[in-house]
């Protein structure tokens, strides 16, 4: 996050003074470090679309299918919790399950304590 700010603060400083013949200062047309305009407010708009499409998109298509899985629990579902405790659904209410960890020994939690269904191993040839 540091870098990027520090890229977008060099994006607007002017670059360093020269001294240059008349003809050179009238073929730069002035500007900053990236030209100014139109130039500068594209590389913005590119980095913003870029940290979107990588960082924000996937975070956001995780949480989705996280909130899905959460949503279709039902009784018999083998699941992870937040805490780590294996255990199977016993019952479902509105905003917690009831999650059996042994034949006698049960508890209550949160759905959004719920991390993961567990997966059945790998059936070896």
């Amino acid at each position: 996050m540091t870098n990027l700010l520090n890229i977008l603060l060099l994006a607007q400083t002017p670059a360093p003074a020269v001294e240059a013949s008349a003809d050179a200062a009238g073929a730069t047309g002035g500007g900053g470090f990236l030209g100014g305009g139109m130039e500068g407010i594209l590389l913005i708009v590119a980095m913003i679309a870029i940290f979107y499409f990588m960082m924000i998109r996937p975070q956001q298509k995780q949480q989705k299918k996280l909130q899905q899985m959460r949503d279709a629990l039902k009784p018999g579902d083998k699941v992870i919790t937040a805490g780590g405790i294996f255990g199977k659904i016993a019952e479902v209410k509105d905003d917690y399950v009831i999650v059996a960890i042994s034949d006698s020994v049960k508890i209550r939690v949160l759905k959004t304590a719920v991390n993961a269904e567990e997966e059945k191993p790998a059936e070896k040839k």
